[in-house]
């Protein structure tokens, strides 16, 4: 677009990550106008898996059953396939001070395997390419919103942005899908309610003296969490030494670790894993980013809706932020085709109260779940740790309760 240009659509969606672009190339398949717009250039080709050397993007996520459904109805998850990932089939999950340990197995719910852990840039890499070749998904990148109000066009209630560029975009329904800092959230007035976990997150690749076996470790530990995802260099590598770090901590802690020399990093990394995986031997550039829980009170407003991030941040501990994301973007958009199908409008109320009803209550609980889990292994108290420890053991040898909780986090039960 050029300066001071309008342009009017049905739908415009602010967020071109994973979650936003999801649902750009699902709508689509809709008769409508739809305009996506970021604040960066989609431009991933400078992201690790194009560099000539085994080298990872920090961020990964642990795609569910689920979310590779989505990838795949869109006509992505084939072409990810070719690239790069690691599916695992086993999970350890065990309490550093005390003897409670689960394991979970892909067998015991007769699938393939437990979720696939895949480089964010992997993926946004494929629903980029899809994009570019979608006729109606209008691309407005880079650009950023600088306000946002309402307005009538031949009667009906719209929404106007306003761009830093000096562009005016107007839309029928607004979609957030801007993150967990919302632009979009803010400048609407949406009510959140929101807490620090008091824990920052490490996040860096290592490769380990020991095959990681397509399984991914978690160790529970009195400053936080700390998980093992396992990558491969190529789909096809028999290369099995790349893990993923992801170490919640409390911020003294945190900070420590990043203090750290790469030898004293890899000395302490592989003592807090029990040497499950041997020694340390390589290390990548460590990041380190707060974590902070929230949810808005409501996911829709007149003709503005909330999706992923901008609608719940959760506590990476069980890897079920951006699965949630697009387990929103699955239902809104199959609410609105219904609704279509019906002969309502976009911003008709019952549509959109639909989404809201059927995401809020299940983002809650897991959202829920999650604080449960952290104060629970925060908890020092010796008579705590015992009953923690013996409540893991047992659900480890109850094979219905432990195939259950595998299921719904896995986005086949919800």
């Amino acid at each position: 677009m050029t300066t001071s240009e309008t342009a009017n659509f049905d739908v415009i969606i602010v967020g071109g990550g994973m979650v936003g672009a999801s649902l750009a190339c699902l709508l689509e398949q809709l008769p409508l106008r739809l305009a996506l717009v970021d604040q960066n250039a989609f431009d991933l080709k400078r992201s690790p898996y194009y560099q000539k050397q085994p080298k990872f993007d920090a961020r990964v996520s642990a795609i569910t059953a689920a979310s590779k459904k989505l990838f795949t109805s869109i006509g992505i998850w084939q072409e990810i396939e070719k690239k790069r990932i690691c599916n695992y089939r086993d999970m350890h999950v065990w309490d550093a001070d005390g003897t409670g340990s689960i394991h979970f197995n892909a067998n015991d719910i007769n699938q393939s395997e437990l979720g696939t852990i895949v480089e964010n840039s992997v993926v946004l890499g494929e629903l980029y390419a899809k994009l570019a070749k979608l006729s109606k998904v209008n691309l407005i990148v880079p650009s950023s919103i600088e306000s946002l109000q309402q307005t009538h066009i031949d009667g009906e209630q719209c929404v106007q942005l306003q761009t830093e560029e000096g562009n005016s975009l107007t839309a029928k329904l607004l979609i957030a899908a801007d993150g967990a800092n919302s632009r979009i959230r803010d400048l609407a007035n949406f009510t959140t309610r929101e807490w620090d976990y008091n824990h920052q997150a490490l996040i860096t690749t290592v490769r380990t003296e020991l095959a990681h076996n397509n399984t991914a470790l978690q160790c529970f530990m009195e400053t936080g969490p700390l998980a093992f995802l396992p990558l491969a260099i190529d789909t096809n590598s028999d290369d099995q030494h790349y893990c993923s770090i992801v170490w919640s901590a409390i911020p003294e802690k945190s900070e420590e670790l990043l203090a750290l020399s790469d030898d004293q990093f890899k000395a302490q990394l592989a003592a807090c894993i029990e040497n499950k995986l041997g020694k340390i031997e390589w290390v990548d550039q460590r990041f380190v980013f707060p974590l902070r829980q929230r949810h808005a009170t409501e996911y829709v407003q007149g003709n503005i809706v909330l999706v992923g991030d901008a609608a719940h941040t959760i506590h990476p501990l069980a890897g079920q932020g951006v699965n949630l994301g697009l387990l929103d973007v699955d239902v809104l958009s199959q609410e609105l085709t219904r609704g279509l199908a019906a002969g309502r409008g976009l911003a008709d109320a019952t549509v959109l109260s639909r989404y809201q009803r059927k995401r809020i209550g299940h983002n809650l609980g897991m959202m829920w779940l999650m604080e449960g889990f952290k104060h629970l292994f925060a908890e020092q108290v010796l008579p705590v740790r015992w009953l923690r420890n013996l409540g893991m053991s047992k659900v480890d040898n109850l094979s219905l309760v432990k195939n259950q909780l595998t299921r719904r986090a896995m986005g086949l039960d919800w």
